[in-house]
């Protein structure tokens, strides 16, 4: 049975009849209010059982009550779905969230890391696609206060979070050997991105176990994006289809190329399988209804905020930490035994 979702600050404001700054300010003693006033907040305190959230309150004391969440695309389904469970875990805590997406610009992104430093935000969840550039790491440690959330940003000494992606992998490589693949098309985001690099390692170790040298693991790097799945569908069949499964490591990509080898009379599973990575689009309505590795997407923005309102900034070492949260394989019917040996 579902429970209902915890009381915020906003729905204290909202039947006391003030604004969510003033039941915070009243909360953090730092406003002074008519009794009357303040006996409408107390009874609605009371009434709706709202417990405040000592992390969010310590947070929140004398800042603007306002969190960043930077990401590069609000476009893409993934980061849409992130940012609602964001949004609505910081609404539960009585924080407002201001959304910057930079396009997947390093400028952009530099130039939202700075407005923290100005104070003009509480904190930033931060999420980029330059894992290798020094200037954000640099700007990141100088500032602290951020959480860097999906991918890596070396060199950035902050708390991270991200999913399991060596784990998906594995999933994805067991579940295509289990049909009988042992060649197989990898196909994913630069190689020099973490989940990039995590889920080739983990399909690979599952194939390798599975059928030793007898393994054939193919590489497409490039980006998350449809774009590129189309690209990486042209390049799979000007080779001469080299693979009889491919993994295609986000659902773009694999709408991308999906979308292609239908044009062409490639068949899905028929011809050649396929299993797909994030599993936030709605992947069961396509024909064949594609196999997923989902992430924990709402988990991913709920932990995030909760890691950014937890972390002691004032006594934290200047080490990173990194966290993984689990994923699943969802398996639906674009997975079938190969059609060649």
């Amino acid at each position: 049975m579902a429970q209902n979702r915890a009381t915020s600050l906003k729905d204290v404001a909202q039947a006391a009849g003030v604004s969510v700054a003033t039941v915070s300010r009243l909360l953090n003693g730092s406003l002074e209010l008519p009794a009357e006033t303040k006996a409408r907040i107390d009874t609605a305190i009371r009434d709706l059982n709202y417990v405040p959230n000592p992390h969010a309150r310590r947070l929140s004391r004398g800042r603007s009550d306002t969190i960043g969440l930077v990401v590069p695309d609000i476009g893409n389904p993934f980061f849409g779905m992130l940012v609602a469970a964001v949004e609505e875990a910081a609404d539960q805590q009585g924080l407002a969230v201001s959304l910057f997406a930079t396009l997947n610009r390093t400028g952009r992104e530099i130039s939202y890391l700075r407005l923290l430093a100005r104070n003009h935000v509480d904190g930033l969840v931060f999420i980029t696609n330059h894992p290798e550039t020094d200037e954000l790491a640099e700007l990141i440690n100088a500032t602290g206060k951020v959480v860097v959330v999906d991918e890596d940003v070396q060199g950035a000494l902050v708390p991270k979070l991200f999913c399991d992606n060596e784990q998906g992998g594995r999933l994805a490589g067991a579940h295509l050997a289990d049909h009988g693949h042992r060649r197989v098309l990898y196909v994913g985001g630069a190689d020099d991105m973490l989940s990039a690099q995590r889920r080739y390692q983990g399909c690979q170790a599952a194939l390798f176990e599975r059928f030793g040298s007898d393994a054939l693991l193919h590489r497409y790097c490039g980006d998350y994006t449809i774009e590129f799945g189309r690209d990486a569908a042209r390049k799979f069949l000007a080779e001469g289809r080299p693979a009889t499964a491919i993994f295609a490591s986000s659902d773009e990509i694999a709408i991308g190329m999906m979308e292609v080898l239908r044009a062409e009379g490639i068949r899905v599973p028929e011809d050649v399988s396929m299993i797909g990575f994030d599993d936030v689009a709605p992947l069961h309505l396509f024909a064949p209804a594609l196999t997923a590795i989902r992430q924990p997407v709402r988990a991913i923005g709920q932990r995030a905020l909760s890691l950014l309102l937890e972390t002691n900034w004032d006594e934290r070492s200047a080490s990173a930490t990194e966290e993984l949260l689990p994923v699943e394989i969802v398996v639906r019917s674009s997975v079938a035994p190969p059609s060649t040996a």
